[in-house]
């Protein structure tokens, strides 16, 4: 049975979104409306509404565009966590820009995670039903490369509780027989990858992620690619980005953050293609 990863604990959650377009903010608003009929949600133009607005009370989640006319979104989410009672609540910024920001490692501890506006209403949509609960996605398969007994089992057992079928490999070698097997196919064997960035083997994760990119060609959409890592050098994690990695799970794995970035990578690469989210 799947464990209740609810990342908003209260029944009617107060949501604030933060954006310096007024249509911006009613798509947002409406799209939260939608997955969350309970929801209050608190549109703010700028920091100093959102400021007032967090003086009025708490809030459960906060979405925040990057640039803002007060000052931009990485400072709001100071702001938010500064604020009496706000030591841990999701802060997704949603913006234009969030791709290059993920490479070069611009986004600090006070974000939660980020929402690239290319992708769409579809897809915003489905990442804020992730991010509120974490749906299975019956027959989803998860090829999984991870070398550590401990980790893999940890790991493993994490994804199966939530419907996933983890198809797993100790090396990169049997991970590309497995694949190299049905190249060429329809069904390439798998519908997201997971990797380790440091294996044993004579190949890592990153050989894994430039064989898939490269040499297969699969693209992000056709192969989905999450590689987990414990290294926080920011150059290193923002090279995995550039080379093709879809979205980085930093370690020690948290099983929240962990499954709801599997099930929106693996939702998001059977979407059609997007309706861009403009102001």
């Amino acid at each position: 049975m799947s464990q209740d990863l609810r990342h908003l604990a209260n029944a009617a959650p107060r949501i604030m979104v933060v954006d310096g377009s007024k249509l911006v903010r009613k798509l947002i608003g409406d799209v939260l409306t939608r997955e969350l009929s309970d929801a209050v949600v608190v549109p703010c133009a700028g920091i100093a509404e959102a400021r007032e607005a967090l003086a009025g009370g708490a809030v459960d989640l906060v979405t925040t565009s990057l640039v803002l006319p007060d000052g931009d979104g990485i400072a709001l989410a100071r702001a938010v966590r500064e604020s009496a009672g706000q030591a841990y609540v999701p802060i997704i910024v949603v913006s234009g820009d969030a791709q290059s920001h993920l490479e070069s490692r611009r986004f600090t501890e006070d974000v939660t995670d980020y929402f690239d506006k290319a992708l769409g209403h579809t897809a915003l949509a489905a990442f804020i039903r992730g991010y509120v609960q974490p749906q299975p996605i019956p027959g989803a398969r998860v090829l999984y490369v991870e070398d550590s007994k401990v980790v893999a089992l940890a790991t493993k057992r994490m994804l199966e509780r939530h419907g996933l079928t983890v198809l797993h490999f100790v090396g990169v070698e049997e991970a590309l027989e497995f694949l190299e097997a049905r190249r060429g196919q329809d069904d390439v064997g798998c519908d997201l990858v997971l990797t380790d960035v440091y294996l044993k083997g004579a190949l890592s994760g990153n050989d894994l992620l430039a064989r898939l990119r490269e040499d297969f060609g699969y693209g992000k959409r056709r192969l989905p690619v999450l590689v987990m890592t414990g290294d926080g050098n920011a150059d290193n994690q923002s090279a995995l980005i550039r080379a093709g990695a879809n979205d980085l799970v930093l370690k020690p794995i948290e099983e929240r953050l962990l499954v709801t970035k599997t099930l929106f990578q693996l939702r998001l690469a059977r979407l059609p293609e997007p309706t861009t989210l403009d102001a």
